[in-house]
């Protein structure tokens, strides 16, 4: 599972985002942790000062608890409206009137001997339940100083507790009564202001710092995105020299990235991709120099040597058909000679046309019947081997493209020659000619190859399939390589008159007219299909070939 976005322009405004919701994340625990440590000193201050009421009403003078009876007991809240220092005095737990000072909601009880009475300040008095009593009980009470109050520096400490009569979470305190009578005197002040002020903090901090991230987010973006335009035009220029056919010749490069400042990073990075530029575009034009200087050379050795070696032929011929008083062996020399001859033409022809193919010279451009080419072809084939068994597999109507008929024919006649050079005898060789291709698209993966891309429709397809024993995979990525031939586990004999220039010559032809080869091969079957533009518009038959 991937965290990191994969682009540089995400992980920067992930990690500025990190960044900041760290920041945020540490200043409102910060602000909420002081937030919540001054109220609740406000809080505590806040018991201590109600607790001093709340005792002061209990105990006025130093004398006995108020809103006490004769009996001990306390009358709780049965003394409301009495005045201060007579019996039955002022008790907080009537209806909040009487403590002045006490904030409406303070919570205040009285226990003694088990039981207990209570009241929230503006409410009316209840009874504790069993589970309030045990849990106010648990409070260990504080005891004063003094009969009269406690000293100043000194205050009873405050536990927290929730009560299911007074309904919410209290910060209390309890105080035994100086006279030894048991009673324990509860005072009590909600939390619930504290909570809801402290909930109020942490959704403002939660508004307020996402906000930021947001409009951090946003404006990181386009900050981000102003700052990587560099890297950007770097990359769209080297991708349009990714896309430039570097291996075709010399080429024009594009011009460098302006951003070549060397103080910043991405200036170093134009200065660098400019300079490997430069080098590119230098190494290319050396390249197109050298092969134009390899092409002339092949195509004036070539000529050159066409008129010696028709010269030597010529003679071998004549001393073959006047051989008057020659040995056996000279006989056999002159026919060796006459041989080579022939297959160095036949070389020196081959080169020439690579030649004139490499320099871009211009083909005849005409229609062509592919069904009757394949037919003439697979005649002349048939003829040379008649130990395979040759198919046609031609449409009813004539096809036809617009080229070359002689480099055509010739394209088609190194294919079939090829299929049965290196297939045994009984090998079938199909010859098909169709709009469609074969196996939905092939050329890609291990056991094909493709050179050149497939022209837009209309298109027709020529193909040349056999079932003899394929081409070796480790041979297919080359095959189409001057001077390639099969490995050496073919028979000499059968690779005697293979120049090697066979499969490049038809890829030159194929190349100039605009077309694709999809090679397929595997034990069993090894398919060429040539892939030509069709020519759509209704033309008059071309003539026949004789």
């Amino acid at each position: 599972m991937r965290v990191l976005p994969r682009t540089l322009r995400g992980r920067l405004i992930a990690g500025l985002l990190a960044l900041l919701t760290a920041a945020c994340a540490t200043v409102g625990l910060v602000t909420y942790l002081a937030v919540q440590r001054s109220l609740a000193s406000g809080l505590t201050n806040d018991l201590q000062t109600a607790t001093g009421l709340a005792y002061a009403c209990y105990n006025p003078g130093g004398g006995p608890p108020l809103g006490t009876g004769t009996s001990g007991q306390p009358a709780l809240g049965s003394s409301v409206g009495a005045s201060p220092g007579t019996e039955g005095g002022p008790s907080p737990l009537g209806a909040g009137q009487l403590c002045k000072g006490l904030d409406e909601g303070t919570f205040v009880a009285v226990l003694q001997h088990g039981t207990g009475r209570a009241t929230l300040i503006g409410g009316k008095p209840f009874t504790l339940s069993a589970a309030d009593r045990t849990t106010l009980l648990g409070i260990s009470p504080w005891t004063p100083p003094k009969p009269t109050g406690w000293s100043n520096g000194e205050d009873p400490p405050a536990s927290t507790h929730y009560l299911a009569e007074a309904g919410g979470t209290f910060l209390l305190t309890a105080i035994s009564d100086p006279d030894g009578d048991g009673s324990v005197y509860i005072t009590g002040v909600p939390l619930s202001k504290l909570h809801d002020m402290l909930r109020d903090v942490a959704l403002v901090e939660a508004a307020v710092f996402g906000a930021v991230l947001v409009l951090a987010g946003v404006l990181g973006t386009f900050w981000v995105r102003f700052s990587l335009r560099p890297l950007r035009r770097v990359a769209a220029t080297a991708t349009q020299v990714a896309e430039l056919p570097l291996e075709s010749g010399e080429v024009s490069l594009p011009a460098g990235v302006p951003d070549t400042d060397p103080a910043t990073e991405t200036g170093q990075v134009g200065l660098a991709f400019n300079r490997m530029l430069g080098h590119v575009q230098t190494a290319l034009r050396r390249r197109a120099a050298s092969e134009a200087r390899l092409r002339r050379f092949a195509a004036d050795a070539s000529h050159e040597l066409r008129t010696p070696l028709a010269a030597i032929r010529g003679y071998a011929e004549l001393a073959l058909l006047h051989p008057g008083d020659s040995s056996e062996a000279v006989t056999h020399a002159l026919g060796r000679v006459l041989s080579e001859s022939k297959r160095m033409s036949v070389l020196v022809d081959d080169l020439l046309l690579l030649a004139r193919l490499d320099a871009g010279r211009p083909l005849i451009a005409e229609p062509v019947d592919l069904s009757r080419l394949a037919i003439d072809a697979t005649s002349d084939a048939q003829a040379a081997r008649r130990g395979h068994r040759w198919i046609l597999e031609l449409p009813d109507d004539p096809v036809l493209t617009r080229g070359d008929e002689h480099r055509l024919h010739q394209v088609l006649a190194n294919l079939l020659a090829n299929a049965g050079r290196h297939t045994p005898d009984g090998t079938s060789v199909t010859v098909a000619v169709s709009d469609a291709l074969p196996d939905g698209e092939p050329g890609s993966g291990a056991e094909s190859a493709r050179r050149g891309a497939l022209p837009p429709p209309p298109r027709v397809v020529l193909t040349v399939t056999n079932d003899g024993p394929g081409i070796p995979a480790s041979l297919l990525p080359d095959l189409f390589e001057r001077f390639t031939r099969a490995d050496t586990s073919r028979s000499h004999a059968t690779n005697a008159s293979s120049t090697g220039l066979g499969l490049a010559i038809v890829d030159a032809v194929v190349a100039a007219h605009g077309g694709a080869i999809l090679v397929t091969s595997r034990p069993g079957l090894t398919r060429f299909a040539i892939v030509l533009p069709r020519l759509a518009e209704p033309v008059a038959a071309p003539p026949a070939r004789r």
